[in-house]
């Protein structure tokens, strides 16, 4: 096996580093949290046809501002504490004779610390009008890992002559979003909205694999190079929703969101010898439906349910997977999503109200991609949240909410450019728990 080969394979252990938990990330719906602020939150995310706060409608459906019973403005901040393994093994004798003489593997443990999560919303109805204006700007989508090189994790050894792997992993992405929006109430029923959405990426990563290796130095061993001198990126997209307050205390919503339509990443690298370079990736956040119900027939009760697709199977950077012949790699290789969240909240009193939300939604990684997602181990189904909300005043509220993603874990063979290994084995391992505070001053 070529020692270039051995540096590749190793590289796609940090792939799906690039698409994955937000400075921000996990209990979330692949690259995207489930929302913002702890009402939201700790209903699952369950928003499309529930208008609970300008955050519900900022992240989810912009025609939902018109059935908010008053102004607001929210303001939301997550702690969030992910709990991410690498595990990763290789037969004896995989290398060659007596190389390595017994299997050889071990688990690491990212050292991603707290991440925080800021979420801002505000609604404004116009005096005498039938026009509800919206602002949000949220945390939307993103990732971030750290992993030490180890001397016994295959996969995070020192690169080649002394090793067949990456060293140490880092990659940190963060999307943030602007939401402007406006929702039109047609009448007493049907509202209509729309929100153009600036969005602005900060990715680093280190190795780059999405770029060819290079061996400028000449001792035949390729390596990738380190990409974290670089610039925020633009992109934008849409939103479209339309919200239904219909008989008997039902309510439907359904929205669009469009693509998220990011400039080209550029990084200024050097290579083995120092030498300047420039390296470019492309991505662009998938396209999302959403169809919501809500039901508020039964005295102090809510209860609120999404359904959602979003479309990895055809985003720029997650569609395709692989190796390219210049040893990049392609892509990441995800299957589309569906998510399905649901929540419920009681007032108890006049001053109290407290929720219960769940979150599901399948892995988008299968077990054949899982070396190249090992960076990126989105692989959480299972979320639930709890939360409260205690009114200081008519006009001031202050809500808390707690989160658990359930562990679960994606195993899969390292892979080359000729196929995967026998033999082998990359095991990610995630869960997490989110803490998160908020207050919203209505008006």
């Amino acid at each position: 096996m070529k020692s270039w080969q051995r540096i590749a394979a190793g590289g796609l252990c940090v792939l799906g580093g690039f698409f994955a938990n937000p400075r921000q990330a996990h209990a979330q719906h692949g690259v995207f949290l489930s929302g913002g602020g702890p009402v939201q939150r700790s209903m699952g995310g369950a928003a499309t046809a529930n208008p609970i706060d300008s955050l519900g409608a900022a992240f989810w459906n912009p025609a939902t501002l018109s059935g908010l019973p008053h102004n607001d403005m929210t303001f939301g901040v997550e702690l969030l504490i992910p709990h991410t393994d690498l595990f990763s093994s290789i037969p004896p004798n995989f290398l060659g004779p007596g190389v390595p003489p017994v299997t050889f593997s071990d688990t690491s443990h990212s050292d991603t610390g707290t991440m925080i999560v800021p979420n801002v919303g505000v609604a404004y109805r116009l005096a005498d009008s039938n026009l509800t204006l919206g602002l949000g700007v949220i945390s939307a989508a993103g990732f971030g890992v750290n992993y030490p090189a180890s001397f016994t994790n295959p996969v995070l050894t020192p690169p080649g002559p002394i090793g067949l792997g990456l060293g140490n992993v880092y990659s940190n992405l963060q999307v943030y979003q602007i939401v402007p929006s406006i929702s039109l109430q047609v009448n007493e029923r049907l509202s209509i909205g729309v929100s153009p959405i600036v969005s602005l990426a900060n990715l680093r990563l280190n190795p780059l694999i999405f770029a060819a290796p290079d061996d400028a130095n000449g001792d035949t061993f390729f390596t990738y190079r380190e990409a974290t001198h670089n610039h925020n990126q633009w992109g934008g997209g849409f939103q479209v929703g339309v919200f239904w307050q219909g008989p008997a205390c039902w309510n439907f919503g359904v929205s669009f969101k469009s693509p998220q339509w990011f400039e080209t990443f550029r990084f200024n690298t050097v290579d083995e010898l120092g030498l300047p370079r420039e390296d470019t990736i492309r991505f662009d956040l998938p396209w999302i439906a959403s169809v919501g119900v809500a039901y508020t027939g039964l005295e102090r009760w809510t209860f609120a349910g999404d359904v959602r697709y979003i479309d990895y199977r055809n985003a720029e950077g997650f569609d395709a997977s692989g190796f390219a012949p210049d040893g990049s790699v392609r892509g990441i290789g995800w299957d589309s999503q569906v998510v399905v969240t649901g929540g419920m909240q009681y007032q108890v009193s006049d001053r109290l109200s407290v929720r219960m939300g769940y979150s599901y939604n399948n892995n988008p990684q299968d077990s054949s991609v899982a070396l190249f997602n090992v960076g990126a181990p989105t692989i959480l189904e299972h979320t639930i949240g709890t939360g409260a909300s205690w009114s200081l005043s008519e006009c001031l509220v202050v809500s808390f909410a707690y989160l658990y993603a359930f562990e679960n874990e994606v195993e899969g063979p390292l892979v080359f450019p000729g196929g995967a290994a026998p033999g082998t084995v990359v095991r990610s391992r995630v869960s997490a728990d989110a803490f998160v505070l908020g207050m919203t001053v209505k008006y």
